[in-house]
This record gives structure tokens, C-alpha cells and sequence, in this order.
């Protein structure tokens, strides 16, 4: 734009200024003015995009798997499937109470920090109920995987192996408890941030890792050898949904807002781990090969998780995707 034209196009914003008060419409771009032409605000992101490394998208898949396993472990105990059940909790203390605390705390980067989130109990935040959930989900699964082992062993018969049998079902059914809210808990944190491709997806996230979190559950049991109709079911009730998510994500767009989604490499992401998760494991489970659709889902679901941090590094490093979401 050249001299003459920026200011006669400044005496008309001045004059409609001093008329009416507002001026609609697009202002002028001043080389060399105070006002900076690279986006943001002086050129900086408008919002700090996460810093998260690969720890923290193996943290939301292997709480997943932890906490969901600990609810199939809490059915199997009702239905009296003392075998599944062993092997769900193995899967949700290894998975949740040993190698969800290593990724989180290798994120972090010092033990001590993970201790310092416990001195103080937040409701209201996502991250101080992520480290009390966690905490108290890995008491109630070792206790409860502790338990049931010694009932099934019958070391003690007699009133004590009741007791034990008493403890175990205690125990897991606030694994299960904890376990749920540990497969879920990780979208609410992400959505509750102003990254705009996060936050506006925040009610569809919770339900999405926790969906993500049943399905691969059930699928490391099927790998494991436990072949039985409930697990079937809740491998194509988790593709069903992750199958319903997919197509919701492609017809509710909120243009510029959450883009990152959309028009970048870090969508593909998304997309891709939703095929997996849902059409292709949906397809694979219906012509009886369980075993791929198995390992379909549980890839999905890891690929997804890392999506999501890739979605929100983009996101919240575009300001115009910050703007653009202030209308939602």
C-alpha cells in the first residue's frame, strides 16, 4: 500500500470515527509503525503451546489401559471369571500403577515435583486430580491384584481366604472407580487449556480417551489368550463409538479455530488413529479376525494420543486460531 493511499484511507477511519463512534471494517497496515506484521501479539504465540514430549501420549494410553482394565476386572469379578480377572489386574497395575507414574514423573523431570502435587488437594484442577487419581488408583489395584492372587492361590482357606476374597473385590471395585476417571480424567486436562483445537472439542475428548482406554483394554486381554464373548462386545462397542467420533470430527468444524485438525500434517494423526480405532477394527472384528482388529485398535488408540499433542503444539502456536476461537 502505498503513502498516498494509507492516508486518505486514514482520514476516512478518522472522519467515520468522529461520526459514528465505530469504525467497521479492515484499518491500515503502516510500515514501520508500532504495530508489528507478524501475527500474535508482537510476534509472539498468543498462548504458550504445550511443551509435552513423547512421555506424555504414552501416559494417556497406558492410563487408559490401566483404569479401563481395572473396570473389566471389576465385571469379571462379578461373573465370577476368576482368570480374566487376574489377568486385567496384572494389566492395570503394570500398565497403571508402575508405567503411568514412570512416564509422568520422566515428564516432569524429578520425582519430588510429583510429591509436591500431592501436598495440596485441588478440585478444581485437572492436574491436581490427574496425581490424586493416579495415586489412588495404583493403592487400590496393587492391593486389590495382591489380594485377589493370594485368594485365588488359596494359601489360607478358611475364613481368612473369605476375607481375602472380601478385600479383593474392595479393592477393585475402587480400582475401577479410579480406573475410570484415570482413562478420562487426561481429556478434561488437555480440554480445559486455552488451546483452541483442544478446548473446543473439550466435551468430545473425556469421552474419546476413555472409549480409546475400554477398547485397547479389551484388546490386550484378547491378545493375552482370553477369547470370550463380553470382551468381543466391548471391542466393537469401542470401535462403534471411536467409528461415531471420526465422522463427528469431520462435520463439526469451526473453520480457522481448529484448523490444526483439519488443513495440517498433525490432523492426519488424529485421522489415521481414528480408522484404525474405529471403521478398520469395526470391519476386522465383524469378519472374525479379532486378533488384527485387536492390534488395529491398540495402535489407533496410541497414534490418536500422540495426534492430540501434535493438534495442540500446532493450535496453539496460530494466533489466528486463538482469535477465531473467541467467537465460540
Amino acid at each position: 500500500m502505498d503513502t498516498s493511499a494509507s492516508e486518505q484511507r486514514l482520514e476516512q477511519l478518522r472522519e467515520k470515527a468522529w461520526q459514528e463512534g465505530v469504525v467497521p471494517g479492515r484499518g491500515v497496515d503502516v510500515a514501520g509503525g508500532p504495530i508489528p506484521r507478524k501475527p500474535g501479539y508482537y510476534g509472539e504465540p498468543v498462548v504458550k503451546p504445550p511443551v509435552w514430549t513423547w512421555e506424555v501420549p504414552l501416559y494417556f494410553f497406558f492410563g487408559g489401559i490401566g483404569g479401563m482394565s481395572a473396570v473389566i476386572a471389576f465385571g469379571a469379578v462379578l461373573f465370577d471369571h476368576v482368570d480374566l480377572a487376574r489377568a486385567a489386574m496384572w494389566t492395570a497395575a503394570i500398565a497403571g500403577a508402575v508405567l503411568s507414574p514412570i512416564l509422568l514423573i520422566m515428564d516432569l523431570g524429578r520425582p519430588h515435583r510429583f510429591l509436591n502435587m500431592l501436598r495440596v488437594f485441588k478440585h478444581r484442577s485437572a492436574m491436581s486430580m490427574g496425581a490424586w487419581i493416579l495415586t489412588a488408583f495404583g493403592a487400590c489395584a496393587v492391593a486389590g491384584l495382591i489380594a485377589l492372587e493370594l485368594h485365588a492361590h488359596q494359601i489360607s482357606p478358611g475364613t481368612l481366604n473369605q476375607l481375602l476374597s472380601f478385600a479383593a473385590g474392595i479393592f477393585i471395585f475402587g480400582a475401577a472407580i479410579f480406573g475410570t476417571l484415570l482413562a478420562t480424567y487426561t481429556g478434561v486436562l488437555i480440554g480445559a487449556t486455552a488451546i483452541p483445537a483442544w478446548f473446543l472439542h473439550r466435551t468430545l475428548l473425556p469421552i474419546h480417551f476413555g472409549t480409546a482406554g475400554l477398547g485397547s483394554a479389551a484388546a490386550v486381554l484378547e491378545l493375552m489368550g482370553h477369547r470370550i464373548p463380553a470382551l468381543n462386545f466391548l471391542g466393537f462397542y469401542a470401535a462403534a463409538v471411536e467409528t461415531a467420533l471420526l465422522i463427528w470430527l469431520s462435520v463439526a468444524k469451526h473453520g480457522a479455530a481448529d484448523r490444526a485438525i483439519h488443513e495440517h500434517g498433525s490432523g492426519w494423526f488424529i485421522r489415521i488413529g481414528e480408522i484404525l480405532t474405529g471403521p478398520l477394527a469395526l470391519i476386522l472384528r465383524f469378519f472374525g479376525f479379532i486378533p488384527w482388529a485387536a492390534i488395529s485398535f491398540l495402535v489407533g488408540a496410541l497414534v490418536s494420543r500422540m495426534g492430540w499433542i501434535a493438534v495442540g503444539k500446532v493450535s496453539g502456536s496460530d494466533p489466528e486460531s486463538v482469535f477465531a476461537a473467541e467467537r465460540y
